[in-house]
């Protein structure tokens, strides 16, 4: 069996390379990427949790505390990804240019 530590690993270092996605970009689209690479850290450690705690006490109510939590935040992942998408393609349209440090459409 493959130790939680591993899980963890893998996870943070998703997380990590997610959140370089998001402050290191200027594309909005590849900032809405590296937060979709964020939440997927999230399902991991989510996952990699329920599983250990099923392990360690088999408690009936825990058995699909995790994974509801994982389909939850997917669920939540793409409506976002939706909703960022969809102004995304709206900001295109009036301006031609989806670079991050551009949009400043509410200011005045």
């Amino acid at each position: 069996m493959i130790p939680l530590s591993w899980y963890l690993i893998v996870a943070a270092l998703l997380f990590c390379i997610g959140g370089y996605g998001v402050f290191a970009r200027r594309n909005a689209v590849a900032i809405l990427m590296g937060v979709e690479l964020m939440l997927n850290a999230v399902n991991i450690n989510l996952v990699a949790f329920w599983r250990y705690t099923i392990l360690l006490n088999p408690n009936p109510a825990n058995v699909t505390s995790g994974w509801a939590w994982a389909i939850f935040v997917l669920t939540v992942a793409a409506a976002e990804a939706a909703v960022g998408l969809a102004l995304i393609i709206s900001v295109y349209r009036r301006r031609d240019s989806v670079v991050a440090e551009e949009l400043d459409l509410l200011k005045n």
